[in-house]
């Protein structure tokens, strides 16, 4: 195919991802989009050409369980090639790292709502110069619990703030945007579905509360500052379980708030390190730990091989 009969193709493609992802009139004015957080840009990479086969986005804090998400994939999947040969996309650049294996890509968030949300108006973005459609979007991760056991993979019906409202507040030019943390329903079904044929990986569907920090913000007793004493903290707590929230972390509601605005299917799966009624620091071994975290993964790859229809 020439490049002119693929970029007459690629505009109409294009118009129609713009008009269902993307938000921002202003972008039609730019002569490139340079994402800066991925180093990648329109005018330097073939973007279609590099993601346009995607059909799954993975995202999570850390850069190292992306790389080692990416090899799963990529095993489970039975693709060609070496898992050696998985690069990090955003080498260039040491803000965030990023993998494409066949129709997945797995990317670093970092830690917290603005970190996350930089990395999500890039990543939105990218989807929608590489002309990409039928998207679900993930967020893997961990999180506390809140009355579930330690290892129990949580999947995510709202993302809640601290006041347990199922929306994220963004100051936007001195004024507040509330946009809803609702998610796709369908999406969050079939993954509890899906659940009950892995073998130990206890799954539950509830409400995630993200807050804006890790201590304090989330009723630690072990903080540099705390201002609330324990039973202050377990009557929060017990608040937040009658309200139907299952985990804690901290970036869901701004992942669920801009996916749904897109029209991102999305869901959020955590699974728990601790269950935070019995304690505040994580305290399990190392290996243990390293088995609670491949739980989302395992369950995330197992709905991914269901979609593309590599198990009955």
């Amino acid at each position: 195919m020439s490049p002119i009969l693929l970029n007459s193709i690629g505009k109409e493609h294009h118009d129609y991802i713009k008009q269902e992802y993307v938000k921002n009139p202003h972008l039609d004015s730019m002569e490139e989009d340079i994402l800066y957080h991925f180093n990648l840009s329109t005018k330097t990479h073939n973007l279609p050409q590099m993601f346009g086969d995607v059909k799954f986005v993975c995202v999570g804090g850390s850069p190292n369980r992306m790389k080692s998400f990416a090899e799963f994939i990529h095993e489970q999947l039975k693709l060609p090639g070496n898992i050696a040969d998985v690069r990090d996309i955003c080498e260039g650049t040491d803000r965030y790292s990023m993998y494409k294996v066949g129709p997945v890509m797995s990317i670093s968030h970092g830690m917290g709502v603005p970190s996350i949300s930089i990395m999500l108006h890039e990543l939105i973005k990218l989807l929608y110069h590489a002309q990409c459609s039928d998207l679900i979007i993930f967020r893997i991760g961990t999180s506390g619990g809140v009355g579930l056991p330690a290892g129990t993979v949580v999947i995510t019906e709202k993302a809640v703030d601290s006041f347990f409202r199922p929306q994220f507040d963004q100051v936007v030019l001195g004024k507040m945007i509330v946009r809803s943390t609702e998610l796709d329903e369908d999406v969050a079904k079939e993954l509890l579905k899906y659940s009950t044929e892995l073998p130990d990986v206890p799954t539950v569907i509830g409400d995630t509360m993200c807050t804006h920090d890790f201590y304090e913000g989330q009723g630690r007793l072990d903080g540099a500052l705390c201002s609330f004493s324990t039973e202050e903290k377990f009557e929060y707590l017990k608040k937040a379980y009658d309200k139907g929230v299952r985990n804690i972390e901290m970036e869901s509601t701004v992942f669920a708030a801009m996916c749904r605005v897109c029209n991102l299917k999305a869901a959020v799966v955590c699974v728990t390190l601790l269950n935070r009624f019995e304690g505040d620091q994580i305290s399990t071994p190392h290996d243990v730990l390293l088995d609670y975290q491949q739980r989302p993964q395992c369950l995330v790859a197992h709905f991914i091989k269901k979609r593309l229809g590599l198990m009955l």
